[in-house]
């Protein structure tokens, strides 16, 4: 075994940069990514999403390129492409697709490509290895080898980051996954865990997620059905999670580019092997669904305090995916704005994490620096920001005209202090 290695990292977002970060400390590192602006961000030692210091940047050895030339003589490639949805919720390869292409330019025999992009179970085998193939005329395990560990990245403010989670790790023999428990064996604190094929892997990951969606599907349910009931949702939950076993989720917006995308993946190729998935499907239909009934229920209070949503101010609260994280991508808090702005103009936002350059320039968006009191007729606290955990029901009352409406979406403050909790 080799004690280096020169290691490519395609795709230097959330899960990329971390990935390059760590194992630059042991390897040769070339950052690659397509987007000029991001690499130039990274040359001055800036990271936009917030994952990593901009003092570790500035010392670390990695060579940031928009130059597929340097990737060049890299004997370990690493793919770390986002796998988003399209307009009809479909599986849209086109990133892993055309980082793959821009890989087999440059592979030589007995190098190694690693994804950890998630993917549905056979897509490696199914779409990525045979292109690979048809690109190079290279055989697999004869001339090159392909792995596949599927990120864990949980992005924002968390303990669980790459180093100090059990990192799957999978590969298309023995030799492939020899080399994988070598490298990541430098970085990861906790234990790998291989697995017998890659397609284990692929599965693996993709239901962590879709797990999780039909969990928060299911609470989000109730919450709708308790609301008919005239029951506090988060009552219940204090009262059922004292029961050993009872999972603990609780209601909310469900987006963002893992748990609002990955079920759709799975669903797809439940479809294609001529398999309908119900509770899958039916888990996304719901989650889907909550913004729209948010804005419904709150129009139900305005209506019965004889207004219309047209003539009211209204202030938002989080516009991100979620807590703590500067991504608005697949955010449930922007379709809930958006259902908003529809209706009316007079919609301001406050996102103290939130990128504020990439929300303006995708959704003409401009984040309040300051808020004016007295000033709100509807107040809607979207995303449970550290810094928005911290204001008082008091404050909020304070930015508020008489007769106002607080909508807190994560049930942060009393329920009888506020019109309504989902």
């Amino acid at each position: 075994m080799r004690n280096k290695y020169k290691i490519s990292v395609i795709g230097l977002g959330y899960v990329g940069l971390p990935l390059a970060i760590s194992l630059s400390k042991h390897f040769k590192i070339v950052g690659y990514d397509e987007n000029n602006s991001r690499i130039d961000e990274l040359r001055k030692g800036i990271d936009t999403t917030k994952e990593i210091k901009n003092t570790i940047i500035k010392k670390t050895s990695i060579t940031f390129t928009d130059n597929e030339i340097n990737l060049k003589d890299s004997d370990i490639y690493i793919i770390t492409v986002p796998t988003p949805v399209d307009k009809n919720n479909k599986p849209d390869l086109r990133k892993i697709l055309s980082a793959t292409k821009t890989v087999t330019k440059y592979i030589s025999k007995n190098n190694l490509i690693i994804y950890e992009s998630t993917i549905y179970p056979g897509c490696t085998s199914e779409i990525l290895i045979p292109l690979i193939e048809q690109k190079t005329n290279f055989i697999l395990n004869k001339d090159f080898f392909v792995g596949y560990s599927p990120e864990r990245i949980n992005p924002g403010l968390s303990k669980y980051k790459l180093e100090n989670q059990t990192k799957i790790i999978s590969g298309s023999n023995k030799k492939a996954l020899k080399i994988l428990q070598f490298i990541y064996g430098k970085i990861i604190k906790k234990k790998l865990y291989p697995t017998v094929e890659i397609k284990v892997a692929e599965a693996a990951k993709i239901i962590e997620n879709t797990q999780r969606d039909i969990n928060i599907a299911f609470v989000n349910e109730l919450s709708i059905l308790f609301h008919k009931f005239n029951i506090n949702t988060k009552e219940v939950l204090l009262a059922a999670k004292t029961k050993w076993n009872f999972l603990n989720f609780t209601p909310g917006l469900v987006g963002g580019h893992c748990i609002g995308v990955d079920p759709y993946y799975l669903k797809h190729r439940a479809i294609k092997s001529g398999f309908i998935p119900k509770i899958i499907s039916s888990g996304r239909i719901v989650n889907d669904s909550i913004p729209k009934f948010i804005f419904n229920e709150t129009n139900k209070i305005i209506k019965s305090k004889k207004k219309k949503i047209r003539n009211n101010r209204i202030l938002f609260l989080g516009i991100t995916f979620k807590e703590n994280c500067n991504d608005f991508r697949n955010s449930k808090a922007l379709d809930l704005y958006n259902f908003f702005k529809k209706n009316n103009k007079k919609v301001d936002v406050y996102d103290p994490v939130v990128n504020e350059d990439y929300l303006y320039d995708l959704n003409k968006i401009k984040p309040l620096k300051k808020f004016k009191k007295n000033f709100y007729d509807i107040i809607i606290v979207a995303v449970p920001h550290k810094k928005i955990k911290k204001f008082s029901l008091k404050f909020l009352r304070s930015l508020c005209k008489k007769n106002s409406i607080i909508i807190d979406i994560k049930s942060l403050y009393p329920k009888k202090l506020v019109e309504w909790q989902l």
